[in-house]
């Protein structure tokens, strides 16, 4: 007789993945109000709705407050707790910071309304992760550690349990499988589930992408195998890149032993609110369909959908389209000649650009970004892999350094906060400016200016400073 098991919990991400994987990030808080209250009655785990590239999408391309949002939200979900990805260290931005700038981000973002701060780390660095599970626990937020999930010869089930062990050891208060890239395939996700419950007492959440087509499939054999909690997304803003769609996941659970007891008709209400906003997107061109099909290259090359734009765009600037195959198939190359890391930001940024270059340039690492060079050197962590230890040396000749790094990245970064709030006083008006500053000064600036003259009255024609890279 099969044990008798709790319903599925359910995440919901259309105000934060879904929208970042397939609109590039760009729904506005404005469009998001109006239906906070209806969501709020549903009864979700959670709803992640902030950090990943809200952040950096809210000041550089809405110009808007991201702490705003964020408190606006908070007004809003009175019942539902409230959820943001974090990148360990780097934490909404691409590189390290000093643990004084990482404990005051924790602090501000649970101050100002989170509840669930997921962390993770591109290379699974557990010493990237532990500033910010600290200063979580410190400030009574639940502290959920992500393991960005990946294939390759040295990420075997024990692996993946003694992450899960450690990461409990640590002082998490959940795990979650991070499958950014839509590689978990159903039998996999049984055997990683079970492992991980023989691993960890933790509880068990599971994010995907339905890029590879296999993601309602890989939910349905996780939550069998233990699986606690899995991430969803309103079905107009799901599959392609995004996740699989809530009303489904909902209704393959109903009537089981998993039944999330989630009400069909209000979350049919919800998902004809952001019907007209989808039809709106898909005519301006912003939701692409060619980020809601299914990509099987993505399990040949385990390239994740937000990787995979940011490669057409870099080949069409460059005008070499034609080379997107042979970059595809230098991708894995790349990967293995720097450890293996997951491919997840920043690496998979790190990673893809360099495969492009290589292409391009027609010879191997001729040119070399500063980034591929910082983490073959170990300014990124630790990978699982040794790194090729050729391509290595080069990276250490040009930066004049004799030995790689093998002590926690973050040792080397002196204190930053009192020197930032020197940096950006005359624009500060509350105090997470500075946080907003310290992760993307140049973008941050032009958006005190921006508020300024708004608040004075003053019409501001501000440069652009956007780029191209939608991260995941």
């Amino acid at each position: 007789m099969s044990e008798v098991k709790k319903p599925v919990k359910i995440t919901e991400t259309i105000l934060r993945d879904a929208h970042q994987s397939l609109i590039a990030t760009r729904m506005t808080t404005e469009q998001m109000l109006p239906i906070i209250d209806k969501m709020d009655e549903i009864g979700y785990h959670s709803v992640e709705c902030w950090g990943g590239a809200t952040f950096d999408a809210c000041l550089r391309f809405l110009k808007e407050d991201p702490w705003v949002r964020l408190r606006k939200l908070k007004d809003g979900f009175k019942k539902t707790k409230l959820q943001m990805l974090f990148r360990g260290q780097n934490i909404l931005g691409y590189s390290p910071y000093a643990d004084d700038v990482v404990e005051y981000f924790v602090q501000k973002s649970i101050a100002n309304g989170i509840d669930i701060i997921r962390i993770f780390d591109c290379l699974n660095d557990i010493r990237n992760l532990e500033t910010a599970v600290k200063a979580a626990n410190k400030e009574k937020g639940h502290a959920q550690v992500a393991l960005s999930y990946t294939l390759g010869d040295a990420y075997t089930m024990d692996y993946w349990k003694n992450m899960a062990k450690q990461i409990e050891e640590m002082g998490a208060d959940s795990i979650c499988i991070k499958d950014m890239a839509g590689l978990l395939v159903p039998t996999e996700a049984t055997k990683l589930v079970s492992a991980l419950k023989e691993g960890t007492k933790l509880p068990i959440q599971l994010h995907t992408h339905y890029t590879s087509g296999v993601a309602s499939m890989t939910y349905m054999k996780a939550v069998e195998a233990g699986c606690d909690i899995i991430d969803t997304a309103m079905s107009p803003l799901a599959l392609g890149t995004s996740q699989p769609a809530t009303e489904v996941m909902v209704k393959a659970f109903e009537g089981t032993e998993f039944d999330s007891g989630l009400d069909q008709t209000k979350l049919a209400e919800i998902a004809d609110y952001f019907r007209p906003l989808r039809e709106q997107w898909l005519e301006s061109g912003l939701l692409s369909p060619k980020v809601m099909g299914v990509n099987i290259k993505t399990l040949l090359y385990q390239v994740p959908g937000g990787m995979l734009s940011n490669l057409v765009s870099q080949l069409k600037d460059m005008h070499a389209e034609d080379k997107f195959d042979e970059v595809l198939e230098e991708v894995p190359r790349v990967r293995k000649d720097f450890g293996e890391p997951p491919l997840v930001t920043p690496s998979s940024q790190i990673v893809g650009t360099q495969a492009v270059l290589n292409v391009v340039t027609g010879k191997r690492y001729k040119m070399m970004t500063k980034e591929s060079k910082d983490l073959l050197v170990g300014k990124y962590g630790q990978t699982v892999k040794p790194m090729n230890p050729e391509v290595q040396k080069m990276a250490l000749d040009s930066l004049g350094m004799k030995e790689p790094i093998t002590y926690r990245p973050a040792d080397d970064i002196e204190p930053q906060l009192e020197k930032l709030e020197k940096e950006m006083a005359q624009y500060k008006k509350q105090d997470e400016d500075v946080l907003s500053y310290a992760l993307f000064p140049q973008v941050a600036t032009d958006f005190f200016k921006y508020r300024e003259a708004q608040e004075t009255g003053i019409d501001a024609t501000l440069a652009n400073t956007a780029d191209k890279t939608y991260p995941v």
